[in-house]
């Protein structure tokens, strides 16, 4: 028996095979998972990373990441201090909000390991095109609350999963290094499992507040 590796609380029911990828479902939080035999070796996937092109400077790059970061600094005090978490080679988002006067500290295992920035506690916590790479995901959800401060945000950014009809040809199932799917009922199952309150103020951004 294979756990939900989001919610740990439920089994987890085939879905479908497409192309020789068998992805799973959570019949409780909903999401949807790729066995794990299809994942990619690290280096594949590592490789993969390196092609993404995260420069702070492209305006249309901003442009997508200024979906997560309007919403968040309408929330945020000023001077916050956060933590992009999972930054990637270009840590354009944490450019952005440092531009506005906020402190931003990285994590990244391929990019930016550095654990000791995991020790601390933050104002925020942003995670942009993070989640649907994690295989244990729930692990992390945990530690992502712990640094949490009382009152502070996770910003989460990744393509909501919607339409099942539509899996099979989605742009964001055909990229080999994202292995869960979340859905909205599932973001909702993780604030109800934390206390956390949850507000979706655009498509594919979810913001949950830790509770004071």
């Amino acid at each position: 028996m294979t756990l939900c590796p989001v919610c740990e609380t439920s089994a987890l029911d085939e879905f479908r095979v497409v192309n020789d990828q068998r992805y799973l479902r959570c019949g409780v939080c909903l999401a949807t998972v790729m066995d794990e035999k299809c994942r990619l070796a690290p280096e594949q996937e590592r490789q993969i990373y390196e092609l993404h092109d995260n420069d702070p400077a492209d305006t249309g790059y901003r442009k997508f990441l200024s979906k997560l970061t309007e919403p968040l600094l309408q929330r945020l005090p000023p001077q916050a201090a956060g933590l992009d978490f999972g930054c990637g080679p270009g840590p354009a988002l944490a450019t952005m909000l440092e531009s506005r006067g906020l402190t931003v500290s990285l994590y990244d295992p391929f990019f930016h390991p550095a654990p000791e920035v995991l020790s601390e506690t933050y104002d925020f916590i942003t995670c942009t095109e993070v989640v649907e790479h994690l295989y244990a995901p729930a692990g992390v959800f945990r530690e992502l609350d712990r640094m949490l401060r009382p009152g502070g945000w996770l910003a989460v950014m990744t393509c909501f999963q919607t339409d099942d009809d539509r899996f099979d040809n989605w742009h964001y199932r055909r990229d080999p290094t994202h292995v869960v799917f979340y859905r909205a009922t599932t973001f909702e199952w993780l604030a109800a499992k934390y206390g956390w309150v949850l507000e979706i103020p655009v498509k594919d951004v979810a913001l949950f507040r830790k509770s004071s």
